[in-house]
């Protein structure tokens, strides 16, 4: 639980940063930062809403 609340804080700075190189008109950081805020909040929404638990065992 404590990893997916790291990684939602990690998403929340990935937004900042997205946001911040589409000021700047940075192509890669947009990239890099829209990539991260994927990944990082999925994986910590996923987490948070209890996914695994309703998989098949």
């Amino acid at each position: 639980m404590g990893t997916a609340i790291i990684f939602l804080l990690v998403a929340l700075l990935a937004v900042f940063g997205t946001i911040s190189a589409l000021k700047n008109k940075n192509f890669l950081g947009i990239i890099f930062g829209a990539g991260a805020l994927g990944v990082f909040g999925f994986f910590a929404i996923m987490t948070l809403i209890k996914l695994p638990e309703s998989l098949p065992q």
